[in-house]
């Protein structure tokens, strides 16, 4: 570790990784718990796939909201307490769904346990970045492989029949977090993170964070377009649990891309892992063969993982740690719009065109993203010493 030691309270210090590891997989398994419930969601609503997808989207667009408010905590040294009453207000949420009867109602809940989301969150990076300094993008690698361990959590939970079902589950857990979240030791001394608001606009003008958004942005639009659309044509040939189970295999591989692509440079994971992500989709939605579903899936875990990580290592070395408050703030927001932009664009195309035509939606963020990179690279080639830190 570089920098200075962080000396935490003896007898909780080492519990704190792995009690925010595993707050962030019960934070990730509330996005995804609602995939595999959405046939069952139509049938008990008459909603189609455009009403569908916008009621996963607005989890993304609740979370929108709460990033800035927990932004407000956590810039001010209080991630622990963002946690807790983050994780708070996603249990009332959940609850809400349990009690929904409507369309209407299961859309309220939806935004309020996504405005907790956002919360958890931002608590938990924050959480691990202070405790330690000089190690973010090891460290964040493996939250992204936690999360996509709690997105197969939440898959598993959705797996267990009807609506109510996955959502008392997946309360409980939530339950279990609050006082986990309490017992967090605080660390000794806190790295100086950045919170300096006018320093950590002026490096959202940098080209690694433009870089950096425009990844994670493509990354979210597949994570919303995996949860929030292809579920739907899942169910053509498999159930519930059968969608749960395709659903689960591809967040395994997610994990463990997410984990592996912190052992290579951050700009050329994310240039391969765009177009595999692509060409998964595209031939996720030409078939109607579970085979086929499931190697097509595979291509998409692979480079959603390492997308998600590649990103973070672009903007940890575009922006450094020194004013990292607000661009991972604006980068957290600008990824969660592509998980409320891939569900409502793709829905949209799934239920105008049909399934086949899906992956034009992330091809159009993925041509965002080489636009973006060839003018980094133009402006790297005239500026090189551009970025650093």
């Amino acid at each position: 570790m570089s920098g200075y030691a962080i000396r935490l309270r003896p007898g909780r210090s080492r519990l704190a990784y792995p009690t925010l590891l595993a707050i962030g997989a019960v934070d990730a398994a509330g996005y995804g718990v609602i995939a595999p419930v959405l046939p069952e969601l139509e049938s008990a609503t008459g909603a189609g796939a455009a009403e569908l997808g916008l009621l996963v989207a607005t989890f993304s667009l609740a979370m929108l909201l709460g990033f800035p408010v927990a932004g407000l905590l956590v810039g001010r040294g209080r991630a622990r307490l963002a946690l807790v009453l983050s994780l708070v207000v996603v249990a009332l949420g959940t609850l809400g769904m349990i009690a929904g009867e409507s369309l209407a109602s299961f859309f309220a809940a939806r935004a309020v346990m996504g405005f907790g989301a956002g919360g958890v969150w931002l608590g938990v990076v924050f959480s691990t970045l202070e405790r330690w300094p000089g190690e973010e993008y090891v460290c964040m690698s493996r939250i992204f492989s936690a999360y996509s361990v709690g997105g197969l959590l939440g898959l598993v939970l959705g797996a267990l029949g009807g609506v109510r079902a996955p959502f008392v589950a997946y309360l409980c857990l939530v339950v279990l977090a609050i006082p986990a979240a309490l017992l967090l030791s605080e660390p000794a001394r806190r790295p100086r993170l950045g919170t300096d608001a006018g320093s950590g606009r002026r490096a959202l003008r940098q080209p690694g964070f433009v870089l950096a958004a425009s990844v994670i942005l493509f990354t979210w639009v597949g994570f919303g377009v995996l949860e929030g659309v292809l579920p739907l044509l899942f169910d053509r040939q498999l159930g519930q649990a059968g969608i749960a189970a395709i659903l689960v295999a591809t967040a395994l591989v997610v994990a463990l891309s997410s984990a592996l692509a912190a052992r290579f440079g951050p700009t050329r994971v994310a240039a391969v892992a765009v177009p595999l992500v692509v060409a998964g989709f595209a031939l996720a939605g030409a078939v109607e063969s579970v085979v086929l579903w499931a190697a097509a899936l595979a291509a998409v875990g692979v480079g959603l993982g390492a997308c998600n990580t590649g990103s973070t290592g672009i903007l940890l070395e575009g922006v450094g740690r020194s004013r990292i408050v607000v661009p991972l703030v604006v980068w957290s927001q600008v990824g969660i719009a592509g998980y409320l932009l891939g569900p409502a664009l793709g829905g949209l195309v799934a239920d105008g065109v049909g399934y086949a035509a899906v992956f034009l939606v992330p091809l159009v963020f993925a041509g965002v993203v080489a636009v973006v990179a060839l003018g980094v690279r133009r402006v790297g080639t005239q500026h090189p010493r551009v970025g650093a830190q």
